[in-house]
Order: C-alpha cells, then sequence, then structure tokens
C-alpha cells in the first residue's frame, strides 16, 4: 500500500546494522511492549471500590478447576480492592440484559487452550492487573473480560476509563524464547483483524478494514478503535505474557466503533456482539500463535502488511544532533527482525525505526 503523504514521525533511528532484541534473563523483569491498552476513552473518576468475579470453564475439568480456585481464596485484586467470586454454575445473581453473554461466547468457542478459562466481571479496576496479579494461579490461556474497567493501563502510566459497549479483556500465556516476545503484539492486533473478517464473513456483512497502526492500535475509518497492551515477567526460565485487548463494539464516543460502522452502511441489522467477536479471537489466535511459534514471524508477515497502514509510506524523523533537531524523510518498508520499523532514507541508507514515547500513538497516518 502506497502513502504519498509525508509526515512526522516521533521516532528514534538505528543506523547501518539492525539490531535484534535481546533481553537478559532476570526474575521479574519487565518488557518494555510498545502498548496502548485503552481507546482513548474517559479518564477515571472514584469509584465504587466493589467488584464480582465471575468463574466459569469451557469443560468439567476446566469448571472444575474454577470451583478449586474460588475456595482456595488465593484470587487478588490490586490495591486491595474488596471483590466477590462466583462460579456460574453457582451464581444467582441477575445479570443485566447487555452484559457480557459467557454461555453465547462459550459455545462459539472451539479452541483447545485459550479462553477456556474464563473469569467475567460487570465491573473491574482493570481486567490486565486481574490476570497479571494472579498469573501463577490461572491456568494459561485463561482469560478476564470485564464490560466496565475505571483504571485501564495504557502508555506512560496513563488511567483510563472504558465505557459500556466496549469489549475489554486479557489473557494470559507464557513463551520460552524472549527474543520474539516483542513481536507477540503483532499477531495478537492481526488475530483482531482476522477475528472481524471471520464475524463478517460469518453473517454475511460488508467488509469491515480495520486496519493495524503501528505498533499497537486499530483503526477504521481513520479513526481509533482499539489497542492493545503487552507485558511480561521472566520467572523459572519462562516468560509469562499478559495481553491486554480494548475494542470499541458497541460505543460510538470518544471514536467510532463496529457497530456504528455498519449504521452508517445502512445494509443490515445485525450488530456484532462483544462475545462473537472475542470467541472469534480465540478461534483465530490459537491458529496464528501456532505458526507464530513454529515457523517465525515471518510466515505471517504477508498477511499483517495487508492489514497494517504504512507500506511504502514516506515519514520525518526527528533525531537530536547536538542541540539541534535533524529531519530525515525515510520510506517504510516493513518489520526488523526485533518488531521495530524498518525503512530506508533517500540516500539508500537502512535504518530501525523506535517509538519515541507516547509521540507515535498520536499522529494520524
Amino acid at each position: 500500500m502506497s502513502f504519498a503523504s509525508t509526515t512526522s514521525l516521533g521516532l528514534s533511528t538505528v543506523q547501518s546494522s539492525l539490531r535484534n532484541a535481546f533481553f537478559s534473563k532476570k526474575s521479574n523483569f519487565s518488557l518494555p511492549l510498545p502498548a496502548a491498552a485503552a481507546l482513548g476513552l474517559f479518564c477515571s473518576m472514584d469509584c465504587d471500590p466493589n467488584c464480582t468475579l465471575v468463574l466459569c470453564g469451557k469443560s468439567p475439568a476446566e469448571n472444575e478447576a474454577a470451583k478449586a480456585l474460588k475456595n482456595s481464596n488465593a484470587l487478588k485484586l490490586p490495591e486491595s480492592t474488596e471483590f466477590s467470586i462466583f462460579l456460574q454454575s453457582e451464581s444467582e445473581r441477575p445479570v443485566k440484559e447487555d452484559a457480557f453473554g459467557v454461555d453465547s461466547f462459550m459455545s462459539s468457542l472451539s479452541t483447545s487452550r485459550f479462553g477456556r478459562f474464563l473469569l467475567w466481571s460487570p465491573r473491574l479496576p482493570s481486567t490486565h492487573d486481574v490476570v497479571s496479579k494472579n498469573f501463577c494461579e490461572l491456568p494459561v490461556g485463561a482469560v478476564c473480560v470485564a464490560d466496565i474497567q475505571y483504571k485501564g493501563r495504557g502508555r506512560s502510566k496513563n488511567v483510563w476509563e472504558s465505557p459500556e459497549g466496549c469489549l475489554l479483556f486479557s489473557f494470559t500465556l507464557q513463551m520460552e524464547d524472549g527474543r520474539v516476545v516483542p513481536l507477540i503484539q503483532y499477531v495478537v492486533s492481526l488475530a483482531v483483524t482476522e477475528a472481524i473478517k471471520d464475524v463478517c464473513d460469518k453473517n454475511g456483512l460488508p467488509y469491515v478494514d480495520v486496519k493495524i497502526k503501528w505498533p499497537n492500535d486499530l483503526y477504521l475509518s481513520g479513526l481509533k478503535v482499539g489497542g492493545i497492551l503487552c507485558t511480561s515477567t521472566y520467572k523459572s526460565k519462562q516468560f509469562n505474557v499478559c495481553a491486554g485487548i480494548g475494542l470499541n463494539v458497541d460505543n460510538e464516543k470518544p471514536t467510532t466503533c463496529l457497530n456504528a460502522f455498519l449504521r452508517e452502511l445502512s445494509v443490515t441489522t445485525y450488530k456484532f456482539r462483544r462475545e462473537d467477536v472475542l470467541a472469534a479471537f480465540f478461534n483465530k489466535f490459537e491458529m496464528l500463535y501456532e505458526v507464530f511459534i513454529n515457523q517465525g514471524f515471518q510466515s505471517l508477515e504477508e498477511v499483517y502488511y495487508r492489514t497494517w497502514l504504512h507500506s511504502g509510506q514516506r515519514v520525518i524523523v526527528q533525531e537530536k544532533s547536538e542541540d539541534q533537531v535533524v529531519e530525515n524523510v525515510v520510506t517504510i518498508q516493513g518489520l526488523t527482525s526485533s518488531g521495530y520499523l524498518l525503512a530506508i532514507g533517500d540516500d539508500n541508507q537502512m535504518c530501525e525505526l523506535h517509538p519515541d514515547g507516547n509521540r507515535v500513538d498520536t499522529l494520524n497516518f
């Protein structure tokens, strides 16, 4: 995809030889994966600290695991948040009509590992904090879903409140090779866009062309509709990765959402449902993740480049030289092996582009 415009990017460059990512094996080492989990939403206000968690699994064995976890009282939430735990099979609490449909999600899920163990809450501080703080208590592939979260995590310690209508979830996975951990956010981003395509195909919908904005945002018709946050710690020779996703499904503010796009087309009364999108996501992610682990991200690059916004884009890179800012025009070629942008200058010199703080998130490509 070619872009005629030239854009100023908050990026730093690494000239000449391209560097492979290397992460030292320290206990509880946090990987600086670029991310923005929530969707340009609302700053949090003082909130009711009481929360409810509902646990369930897809199979009888996973339901037994949910029961054991409830009985162990091992789950914890950040900042001493008060919460109650229920099993879905035992809970008699009334569920709002627009609450996440656990049964519908499970019936559409066809994975062998991811998404099969579910924690759902109508209101949480952060799904990401739930899975990251309880990683060792949860089975790998477990997912936490919230209808509303009021302390969602973004870049540079930003705090966000997420309105109703967002699909808000975080899940767990484990990886052994630290060199490829930074690339997992691209697999997650790709799985989201492929899931949306799958839902469209199954329901005879027009193509909803959600695009990936590097490194971790999702765009629709030039507006941000989603974001990805991936964090990792190193423990017992494994990288414990928590992946968080926010996607505007049925909330038009503050930007737009999938259902608003469908309404503009005026060709269908169908509405995207969070349960369908989440099940489609895990069905796609499990397949993409297997390819990624066994064959490397190179095997996914072709479909990734068809989905992102940047192939052939010319950008202005700002670099500091002593006390001056020097601007150079480069053309984006793709991704480096370490997951940064690969670009070529007008002098034919290859360079690697790195995000500079939050600035890359605020630019319109």
